[in-house]
């Protein structure tokens, strides 16, 4: 235990002693007054008055004395928010052990009986404010050790956003067709979910879904095109019925390629929700769609919405085969396939954003 004066402190912890007696108060101040900034306070009124001025490290508190005894006065304490995580120790001359637990059923963390020894005293002190300067070293370890990790998680979250977007980048590279899709239908992806969070349309489905986290897995969502064939994702002119039906493969090969990095970490949630979105922005509300012509609600919601930002932008951009449309055409397309190739509901939700898309549309990407 560590003995009178060997604490070797920066400056002396403050300790309150609250006793009615002059005499403990003068024997406790020369028992500590070498180690400790004593304050000797005569009543437990007298404690509360002073604390919010003289906030100590310690508090050393009896229990007998008049107008408002030690445990009124630890309740007090406790119940004060600047207050409350001071350690009180009791200082008592019952020998019932009903007190001493009573005082420890209110916060005390200790007792010492009267008339106390003066070593014991010591060394009840020099114990608890040991554990007090433990537990703030402690404290501001946790405290470094929180914000290293938040500063390396940052780290990682924009290593990763930086790797997806490179990736996104790439595939778009390849197909030689779609600059600046990604980014647009990304967006487009964002003002559904805003809108549909402002109706009663699959809560249900959205309550268990990471909202931010699935619209930023839509920079994946066409991944898979790294798996067709240059001459055929290139070709400059409509696809035959025999090449679209290599296209119609990509959220296949997307999803796989997704899947398998799912397989190879503990954290998943993104990658899932990029697999989701690369098999099923391709399906259509009828059953018509591709590759696994699901219908209705079987599509899964992240997949209904890509599908109504995917074909928009594909309508509003130029293609080897057509002049870009018009926002008001594309709009008009994309509502007359209500119930056909788009649920329903999300063209209510559309309808309702489309101002928003044709300004996101005359943004540089």
């Amino acid at each position: 235990m560590c003995p009178l004066g060997s604490l070797q402190l920066k400056t002396k912890p403050k300790v309150m002693v609250v006793d009615d007696s002059a005499t403990n108060l003068t024997v406790a101040k020369n028992a500590l007054s070498n180690v400790y900034n004593v304050l000797p306070v005569a009543s437990g009124q007298m404690a509360l008055a002073l604390l919010p001025k003289s906030m100590p490290s310690l508090i050393l508190l009896d229990i007998d004395m008049p107008e408002m005894d030690g445990f009124e006065t630890i309740r007090r304490i406790k119940e004060n928010e600047a207050t409350r995580n001071i350690p009180v120790i009791f200082l008592t001359a019952k020998d019932d052990g009903g007190s001493e637990l009573e005082g420890l059923r209110l916060g005390a963390v200790d007792y010492v009986t009267k008339p106390f020894s003066v070593p014991l005293l010591i060394q009840r002190v020099d114990l608890h404010i040991a554990l007090i300067e433990q537990k703030r070293e402690l404290q501001g370890f946790n405290d470094n050790l929180s914000r290293m990790v938040d500063e390396k998680t940052r780290t990682i979250e924009e290593l990763q956003h930086a790797i997806i977007h490179a990736l996104s980048d790439l595939i778009e590279c390849r197909d030689g067709l779609t600059g600046g899709h990604v980014a647009r239908t990304q967006r487009y992806l964002r003002h559904m979910v805003d809108g549909l969070m402002d109706t009663a349309f699959y809560q249900d489905e959205l309550e268990g879904y990471d909202l931010d986290l699935m619209v930023a897995s839509a920079q994946l969502h066409d991944i898979g095109k790294v798996g067709i064939p240059d001459e055929i994702l290139k070709k400059p002119g409509r696809l035959t019925a025999a090449e679209f039906e290599v296209i119609k493969t990509h959220p296949l090969v997307g999803e796989k390629a997704l899947k398998g990095a799912m397989a190879m970490t503990s954290s998943q949630d993104f990658l899932s929700y990029a697999a989701t979105v690369a098999v099923s922005h391709h399906e259509k509300w009828d059953g018509t769609g591709y590759p696994h012509g699901l219908k209705g609600r079987n599509i899964p919601l992240i997949g209904r919405l890509m599908a109504i930002a995917d074909v928009y932008d594909a309508l509003v951009s130029e293609r080897p085969y057509k002049k870009a449309f018009s926002h008001r055409r594309a709009t008009n397309i994309i509502i007359s396939e209500s119930g056909k190739h788009f649920d329903p509901l999300l063209i209510e939700v559309f309808q309702k954003q489309e101002v928003a898309f044709e300004a996101s549309r005359q943004l540089v990407t």
